[in-house]
């Protein structure tokens, strides 16, 4: 039996795909979509209990943002498992930071992006923090976001080690007609600007303690095995669960269309003997990705739950599973619609805006296979990662 947030994903999908157009001209989720996902109680699967949340194993917060991503709206998928992610990270921090998140609101919605891209000086109590950031997913909706930053010393030289800096609304900017893109494009992953904003200390947390599960310890919640998953074991699979999603709705709206479809020589889809293999071995692809994210996320929830630390090597080896499911998905769904015919190009075809989103996903910086590649493979030749290393 699926978890009750699946099914309550699953009910809204039609309500939400009919969005799909609306939030691709608006450049934004419409409200109603926003309504809709915060009711299935999928942005506070990861939520601590005291909070409203549900503390769930991460495997069922996976399979929630896949059954996500394959509604007929790509981007209430993406928005959905973007957000969904941020309270478990506010779950590690300071006490006071929970009460003002959710003490009014436990629906409220927290953004990001991470990157260090800003600039911290240090003040009496905390931080003056400036600087612009790209890519910050449903921030139209959020109450709250998470930013990226260094620290600066008395000479105005960053410090070693990125910082993650909690900001409330009023104190950041949303820049307008600053996403303009080609796929995904209702998430509203617009720039963010941030000019001089304290940032009380308790709100700046340090990224390298939420990779080692010591933010989890310091608040209390490091032998609970959620909140001592290692950083990308949850960020990385999340992106990949929805890609992996897109990907599965995009085999069905194939389906759909090609059920009824004869190609250009007159023979029905279901009778080419050419078409058929390839959408059986697209689907295969697919579900082997599906597979090996959710098997992955399992292996180490289960060791932490024995209270124990997942070795280099296995994170190394779950990262590599991660990029490459998400990879092997999309090409998947490259073969599918290749073979679709010229009609599937067409504005008014789903199949189309699925093909493109999915690509979109697959740009995401979680998914370049290179580097991980690279650790996993001196992995798997006996060699230790080297600290730093994006496990």
């Amino acid at each position: 039996m699926s978890h009750p947030v699946i099914e309550r994903i699953e009910k809204i999908s039609p309500e939400v795909t009919a969005l799909a157009e609306e939030a691709e001209r608006l450049g934004r989720l419409p409200e109603e979509s926003v309504r809709l996902l915060k009711g299935t109680g999928m942005t506070r699967m990861l939520q601590p209990r005291e909070w409203g949340g549900e503390e769930a194993h991460p495997a069922d917060y996976i399979e929630a943002v896949m059954a996500a991503g394959a509604m007929g709206c790509s981007s209430a998928g993406w928005v959905g498992g973007v957000v969904g992610l941020h309270p478990w990270e506010v779950g590690v921090m300071d006490p006071r930071v929970q009460e003002e998140v959710w003490g009014e609101d436990r629906d409220t919605w927290i953004a990001s992006p991470y990157v260090a891209l800003g600039r911290a000086r240090k003040v009496d109590g905390g931080y003056v923090f400036n600087g612009r950031w790209t890519f910050s997913s449903g921030s139209d909706h959020a109450g709250w976001v998470h930013l990226g930053g260094l620290i600066l010393d008395d000479k105005g030289e960053p410090v070693p080690g990125d910082h993650h800096f909690l900001i409330p609304r009023g104190d950041f900017q949303i820049v307008e007609d600053s996403w303009d893109v080609v796929g995904l494009k209702g998430t509203g992953s617009n720039d963010i600007v941030v000019e001089d904003a304290f940032v009380p200390e308790y709100r700046v947390l340090q990224y390298s303690t939420v990779v080692d599960g010591t933010a989890a310890a310091a608040v209390g919640r490091g032998d609970n095995p959620l909140y001592a998953m290692p950083w990308f074991s949850l960020f990385g699979n999340a992106v990949t669960a929805t890609v992996i999603g897109i990907c599965e709705g995009a085999l069905a709206a194939t389906l759909d269309y090609q059920r009824e479809r004869a190609n250009v020589f007159g023979t029905r889809i279901t009778q080419d003997p050419y078409t058929l293999p390839s959408i059986a071995e697209a689907a295969s692809e697919i579900r082997a990705s599906r597979v090996q994210v959710l098997d992955n996320v399992n292996r180490i929830y289960d060791v932490l739950a024995k209270g124990q630390v997942p070795s280099l090597a296995l994170r190394a080896e779950a990262r590599r599973d991660q990029i490459r499911s998400s990879w092997r998905a999309v090409e998947a769904v490259d073969s599918l619609f290749s073979r679709t015919g010229g009609n599937a190009i067409r504005a008014d075809k789903p199949l189309q805006r699925l093909w493109r989103d999915a690509h979109a996903g697959l740009n995401h910086a979680v998914n370049m296979p290179g580097p991980s590649y690279q650790v996993a493979a001196l992995s798997l030749m006996g060699f230790e990662p080297a600290p730093g290393s994006l496990l």
